[in-house]
């Protein structure tokens, strides 16, 4: 069973080790742990449903509470105190395109607004239901996930719009095929969430980004269904795909889609590198993605991720092996990892290997084989989990991410971090903040960073702390020329940041995509653009 006030699975946990939890205490102080409300209270919040009885939605109220919040901050702050403050007035489970169009004919009759639904794992604002006197109707293509149609020739999938990361895997698996699509919230994201926010995955340097993947599909419009063609390739006129990719549901609900799928790889392995320091590292990963290595995944963490990582594995005794074999090597105190996967023929990855090896040695870089880079791969995507760990022991863990070019990475990354570091200055309070490089390319590179904080005494505290946190971290972002979003998407929570990477001109450009294809309003308004009465 799913948490409803969490991140997956309710027996699914991540444990932190007792040198972690030292750690944190050392540079934090000790954890303040709040109280958390009952499932039962929070359902005898919900109120009754505006909208009227229909054959394909549900107004029970835990499956309401269940698609109310996404898994940002904030809504783990609501899930917790139990103060969801909204909730949708239904939810509907539609298994086809045809029960798709008629929620929408439906919530249209009723004057009401659609929130479409994936994953539910948004961290950016995406599907909370916004302040409105109209009725609410969260569209979950849950029921949605099966592989349509599988192309060998082309090596084209259709899938229905709401298979998550395990179901797109393993029923292209069966077939001797994979997407290649693998972001931390793979569990549980789905392909066409996937799409509609513009995701990249753990792979992209090999696979690419969904843009890359997402060959075409179905979208159903209050005025009947758009079909992008996929095409390999097409000069006839702009790229409809543009219309749905990072649309935020804001014109439409996917129903099928396309994907480019490519064979499984036959070997894939994944390494761990430290070199000496960020200035040794930085310009190592630039070189090797210039050098177009034939790699999967480039992950570079930066000194203080690192030294994190490190303490909160566990298993001491070889870590201190680990940290005794890299001081004799010259890595000491201001390591860098970084992570370098390789999918391909053993005969490739060995040549890809070969390049890397002699495009790093020069930058001081220590190889220690792929065991690391397992137990990376074995948890990769339960890292989310370890949020859970971190509330149970009074801390609060958030991320953000950006992009920009290479001239720009030092810069920004440095403001970032220094404006999280800074961001409670005012209470006295410290914030730990550590930043990896996730995303690289010949022209830029991604940059996630995670800051870690204490709640306070109260749930207004926490998320006062968070505003006031985020808000220092977007504004840095914005002045320093980077986007408001890499893969993330921009949700309610950076809509009001969207203006200084569009433009008027873009902005305009936008609303008017969302005046035609939506001209009442009714799509997740208040995602992506901010709409009447909010604008800044």
């Amino acid at each position: 069973m799913r948490r409803w006030n969490g991140w997956g699975e309710e027996h699914t946990e991540m444990a932190l080790a007792a040198d972690g939890a030292r750690f944190l205490q050392g540079v934090l102080g000790d954890g303040q742990v709040l109280p958390l409300a009952s499932l039962d209270s929070v359902i005898k919040q919900v109120p009754p449903s505006r909208l009227p009885a229909h054959p394909l939605t549900s107004c029970d109220p835990e499956l309401r509470i269940r698609h109310a919040r996404g898994q940002s901050l904030p809504d783990w702050l609501a899930m917790r105190s139990g103060q969801f403050e909204r909730f949708p007035d239904a939810v509907a489970l539609p298994e086809s395109a045809e029960q798709i169009r008629e929620l929408l004919a439906f919530a249209k009759a009723q004057d009401a607004l659609v929130i479409p639904y994936g994953g539910g794992t948004s961290v950016a604002g995406h599907i909370n239901p916004p302040e409105s006197s109209k009725p609410v109707l969260t569209l979950s293509l849950a029921r949605m996930n099966r592989l349509l149609e599988l192309d060998t020739t082309s090596h084209l999938a259709t899938f229905g719009a709401g298979a998550n990361g395990p179901q797109v895997e393993s029923q292209l698996r069966a077939k001797g095929y994979r997407l290649g699509h693998f972001p931390q919230s793979f569990e549980l994201a789905t392909v066409g969430g996937w799409i509609a926010s513009r995701s990249s995955g753990q792979q992209s340097l090999g696979y690419g980004r969904i843009e890359q993947l997402f060959a075409g599909g179905l979208l159903e419009t209050f005025d009947g269904t758009l079909e992008i063609k996929g095409f390999p390739a097409s000069a006839a006129g702009p790229d409809l795909r543009e219309l749905v990719l990072g649309s935020e549901g804001r014109f439409g609900v996917l129903s099928e889609v396309k994907m480019r799928v490519s064979r499984e790889p036959a070997c894939e392995r994944f390494y761990a590198v430290f070199l000496p320091d960020w200035n040794h590292a930085l310009p190592a990963v630039r070189e090797l993605v210039h050098a177009k290595v034939p790699l999967s995944m480039l992950r570079l963490s930066n000194t203080a991720e690192t030294t994190t990582q490190l303490k909160l594995a566990g298993h001491p005794g070889q870590i201190a092996w680990l940290e005794r074999y890299l001081r004799l090597r010259g890595i000491s105190s201001d390591k860098c990892m970084l992570l370098l996967g390789i999918s391909a023929h053993p005969k490739q990855l060995r040549a890809s290997l070969s390049q890397a090896k002699a495009i790093l040695k020069p930058h001081g870089a220590v190889w220690t084989g792929t065991l690391l880079g397992k137990i990376w791969e074995r948890g990769r995507f339960r890292f989310p989990y370890l949020r859970e760990t971190l509330w149970q022991a009074g801390y609060l863990v958030d991320t953000l991410e950006t992009v920009i070019d290479w001239s720009g990475v030092e810069r920004l990354l440095g403001a970032l971090e220094h404006s999280l570091q800074a961001g409670l200055k005012d209470e006295n309070e410290p914030v730990h903040v550590f930043t990896h490089l996730s995303h690289l390319y010949g022209s830029g590179s991604s940059i996630y960073t995670s800051y870690l904080f204490r709640p306070g005494a109260d749930y207004k505290t926490a998320l006062a702390r968070w505003q006031k946190l985020k808000k220092a971290a977007c504004e840095a972002i914005v002045r320093e020329g980077g986007s408001i979003s890499h893969h993330h998407g921009v949700g309610r929570d950076h809509a009001p940041y969207l203006a200084a990477e569009k433009g008027e001109r873009g902005m305009a450009v936008l609303q008017t995509l969302a005046q035609h294809f939506d001209p009442q309003g009714r799509l997740n308004p208040g995602a992506l653009l901010l709409d009447q009465g909010q604008m800044q």
